[in-house]
């Protein structure tokens, strides 16, 4: 599917997933640990791409400048009691953010990177207005490189596709096809097998 008309999909499907998103995707523990491996500090600026309803916001610290930012306006309108003071909710296309360069201490890809037509270039994006020693939160479902899905897996990726998210992608290959200046510094499982990762990225410089 060409990717303008794939990103229009994802608008439609995740207007209708808003109103019961959150009561059929949660993952606070998995957020939590991600957002303590990112270690936001005071002061400084937070971009959340593909933020959904808001499910990472109450998680993150108030001394902490955030932007959130998501295609579907359906969705932040459900994350706008979870925004505090020190959020701005904001419509935006993770794979073209209209920020400048270098503008970000930190980014949070929490559930994106397998949903979002164009992965690599939502990374390169997140690379770009990345400062130099800025950091990466992943928090997603990926196949570890090298290895092949399953049957099983492969099969549920089909209607998983249409409905939803991708659980076939490769973290690696998105990084090394968005060949941003981007290093994997940690990385940890983080449930249904393995299936679920948790990775903090850091940019060079």
């Amino acid at each position: 599917m060409p990717t303008g008309l794939a990103t229009r999909w994802n608008r439609l499907r995740y207007t209708a997933w808003a109103a019961f998103y959150d009561r059929v995707v949660g993952f606070a523990r998995q957020r939590k640990r991600a957002i303590e491996l990112l270690a936001p500090r005071a002061g400084e600026r937070l971009l959340v791409v593909g933020a959904g309803t808001g499910a990472d916001l109450p998680h993150l610290p108030r001394d902490v400048e955030v932007l959130a930012t998501d295609l579907t306006p359906a969705m932040l309108a459900r994350a706008r009691p979870k925004a505090g003071p020190h959020v701005e909710l904001r419509v935006m296309d993770g794979q073209e953010l209209e920020l400048p360069d270098e503008s970000f201490d930190a980014v949070l890809l929490h559930l994106i990177l397998a949903v979002i037509p164009d992965p690599v270039a939502c990374l390169r994006e997140a690379s770009r207005v990345l400062r130099p020693g800025g950091r990466v939160s992943v928090f997603d479902k990926f196949v570890r490189a090298g290895q092949r899905p399953g049957l099983l897996r492969r099969a549920a990726n089909l209607p998983a596709r249409l409905l939803a998210t991708n659980l076939n992608r490769v973290l690696e290959e998105i990084l090394t096809a968005a060949a941003a200046p981007l290093r994997i510094e940690h990385d940890e499982p983080a449930g249904f097998g393995g299936m679920l990762r948790i990775l903090l990225l850091r940019k060079d410089g």
